[in-house]
């Protein structure tokens, strides 16, 4: 198994309960990633953007004491972000951030399997311009290159101010996970399978996938087939970090397969209905389990394995 590398926001939830009771966990979709990645057992690396204080402690504790390696040059921001994440009356999370973002130097090296990015600080402002592109065009050299939208309309402004920014960001990758929501908001209108199967044809991926809650996760592989799972029967408490599991859960089962790395880009492109089927059964297992408890919480390999028998 390789290095996988997440870029990303980290920030502390704080989460309102319908009932009016608050209460604060460590958050962020791409340290969300990183942190099912490194409990179901990978090598998880985070470059992010965290203030050095008590809630960055609070951040780098907590994924520390799950094995992500959060990358020194990531603690350079004046104050550690939040997100205030109230949830309604049947665990749907709805989101208001104060964030700042920088992406920080790193050196791609060749030992990285996997270098992951998505949501807000994907398409935020860098400094130079473009900046992001270039570090995902180096990384592709030597390792898979995966992206996960996750759009905050909140954040982010009108869906036209981002689309381009989304869109260059697919072509940049190899596999794409987009829940049905963020394409509602970003192509509204459009059916979410088309606009993914026209993503793998003309952006080339070797994976794209559709989360769509309880209706399960669908795949659009490159030859045209289309992949369907159902989504595992639970009682939801809330989705915070549901889309995040199952994006880490993707990683992390597609390096266990060899099927990672620019090395094996050729493999990856040609992996079969049934094993893609496996692939994304993994995936929303750890998303159902995650959703079945309160907060970004997710699973353990053992926990997963647990709750299949």
């Amino acid at each position: 198994m390789g290095r996988l590398l997440m870029i990303g926001e980290a920030l502390v939830d704080i989460v309102e309960s319908p009932d009016g009771t608050r209460t604060q966990h460590p958050g962020g979709s791409p340290a969300n990633v990183a942190l099912t990645a490194a409990r179901l057992g990978s090598r998880a690396e985070l470059l992010t953007w965290l203030g050095d204080d008590e809630l960055g402690r609070t951040v780098t504790d907590h994924l520390a004491g799950s094995g992500v390696v959060v990358l020194p040059q990531s603690l350079g921001a004046a104050r550690t972000p939040t997100a205030r994440a109230r949830i309604d009356h049947d665990g749907a999370a709805t989101y208001e951030f104060d964030l700042a973002w920088q992406l920080a130097p790193v050196d791609i090296e060749d030992s990285f399997a996997v270098v992951h990015t998505g949501s807000i600080a994907a398409v935020a402002a860098t400094d130079p311009p473009g900046a992001l592109g270039t570090l995902l065009a180096e990384a592709r050299e030597v390792a898979t290159i995966t992206y996960d939208p996750n759009l905050r309309p909140t954040v982010m402004g009108p869906a036209g101010a981002v689309r381009a920014d989304v869109e260059a960001l697919v072509a940049a990758s190899d596999v794409v996970k987009v829940s049905d929501e963020d394409l509602a908001w970003l192509h509204p209108g459009e059916d979410p399978a088309e606009v993914v199967a026209d993503w793998v044809a003309e952006h080339g991926l070797a994976l794209g996938i559709v989360t769509r809650g309880a209706a399960g996760p669908l795949a659009l592989l490159p030859g045209g087939q289309r992949v369907e799972v159902a989504a595992p029967r639970v009682a939801v408490v809330d989705t915070v970090g549901a889309g995040d599991s199952f994006m880490g859960a993707l990683i992390h089962d597609l390096d266990v397969r060899g099927l990672t790395g620019a090395r094996n880009r050729r493999r990856l492109h040609a992996v079969s209905v049934h094993e893609a089927t496996e692939i994304l059964a993994f995936a929303a297992q750890v998303a159902a389990v995650t959703v079945s408890r309160a907060g970004a919480n997710p699973p353990s390999s053992a926990e997963v394995r647990g709750s299949l028998t």
